[in-house]
Order: structure tokens, then sequence, then C-alpha cells
């Protein structure tokens, strides 16, 4: 534990997160449903507890095979996430945050429930200008959340790919750009992972976006209910679990 939280930090509680110091584990599964969140604390931790209520982006904290583990939903969007990630990862010590997200897939061979391992993170927002770089930022995952990940998949026999995803801050786009990304690999599109990256990149901390399919550009009869997502991605969450 750092001497920032030994000794009590100001910033703490800060204006999003109502816990104490020390009440986030190392490691924080981020899923952007409140929902989520309570399911997997209540469906793998042992003894969870509720350490952030604000405005119900709940936040618990657990063990998990003996070891502690946390999840806090990010909400929607790369300002929601940019917000809990970088709170968590500046003011509560925590060293890596998982993202275990729903997508929809842009590539032939991902169906509804597979696994997108998000290696880099392409984005049509502007999320990275804050650092004034001299060109364009790439936001990628940590190599060994990744590399673990994968290693996870395949023991378990997963369906899943392992490349760049498209983090998006249009759900309804007008202009129906979706497979123009496709042409260039990615695999597929959510709304979180790149602002996740760019805080872990400037904060010195870890990072990884797994996202089960719910939905496919390719296969819309396969598309996934509100509540399937919540408590039914549970291959995704076990991989991330592994990784804590």
């Amino acid at each position: 534990m750092s001497d920032t939280i030994k000794q009590g930090n100001p910033n703490i509680p800060t204006p999003h997160i109502s816990a104490k110091a020390g009440d986030f584990a190392e490691t924080v599964l981020m899923p952007g449903d409140p929902l989520r969140a309570k399911f997997i604390a209540e469906t793998y931790f042992e003894n969870p507890v509720l350490v952030n209520p604000v405005r119900g982006v709940n936040g618990y904290t657990g063990t998990y095979h003996g070891k502690r583990v946390s999840v806090m939903a990010s909400g929607m969007g790369q300002p929601a996430i940019g917000i809990y990630s970088y709170e968590l990862f500046k003011f509560y010590d925590v060293k890596n945050i998982i993202r275990v997200g729903s997508c929809g897939s842009f590539d032939p061979d991902l169906h509804a429930r597979d696994i997108i391992i998000a290696m880099g993170a392409c984005t049509n927002g502007n999320y990275a200008m804050q650092y004034r770089l001299p060109g364009t930022f790439c936001p990628i995952a940590s190599f060994d959340l990744v590399k673990r990940a994968a290693e996870e998949c395949d023991k378990r026999g997963l369906n899943y790919k392992v490349g760049n995803i498209l983090s998006s801050d249009t759900f309804y786009d007008d202009a129906n750009s979706g497979m123009e990304w496709a042409k260039m690999g990615v695999l597929g599109v959510e709304m979180e992972s790149a602002a996740l990256y760019c805080n872990a990149a400037r904060l010195g901390k870890n990072a990884l976006c797994i996202c089960t399919v719910s939905d496919s550009f390719l296969y819309p009869e396969e598309n996934t209910t509100a509540e399937e997502r919540q408590t039914s991605f549970t291959q995704m969450m076990e991989v991330a679990l592994a990784l804590a």
C-alpha cells in the first residue's frame, strides 16, 4: 500500500466516489452497467462490501479465490469512464483496471457471446486532445494483461480475437460508419476503452478491455437482450477475475 494511502489523501472522497482510502483492491473490474457490477460482486465475490453508492454507480470489494478484488461500474461513454478510472488510478492507488463490457462485432468470425481482447482502441472522440501531443496518440492495453487474458481464453476453449476495437462517441451514428472501420481490421465497437487506455498511460497504470459480443453488424438475429448482457456474459467475467 502506498505512502499516500497510509498517510491519508486529502482528495478522498472524490467528487464521484465516496469510498474511504484502502477500500478498493489493486485490481478493479469495470463494467459499464451498475447492475452487471452488482451481479459480479454477488455471484463471484466472497463477502462483498458496497464501498461506493454515489449516483448508483456501485462499487464493491470482496475476495475471489482468496484474493482481494473490486468491481465498479463506469457508466457509458469515454467521459464517464474517464472520470471514474482517473479517480481510481490517481487517488485510490488502483494499479489495474479491466473493463468487462459488451460490444458490437464487425468481424465475420465473431458471433454473439464471443470475446474481443482489445489490444488497441481506435476512436472518433477527442479524449486525447487534452494532452496536447504533436500528433495522434494510439491508446493501447497493457501487454501483460493482454497476454494473460489470451492464455485464459485458450485454456477455457473460448472463441476470441485479439486486436483493435473502436471506442465511439456515438451510439446512433448518422453516417453509419461502422463498416468503414472494419476494412482496417477493427474487430468491433464499444464506447469506453480509448479513454481508459489514455488514463492508464498518463498515470503509469495498467488497463485492459475484454468485451463480449452482444450485437453483430453481420448477424443481427444473434443480438442479445439487456438482461442477457447484464447476467449471462460470465465467461468474460471469469477470464477477467483470473487476471486479478
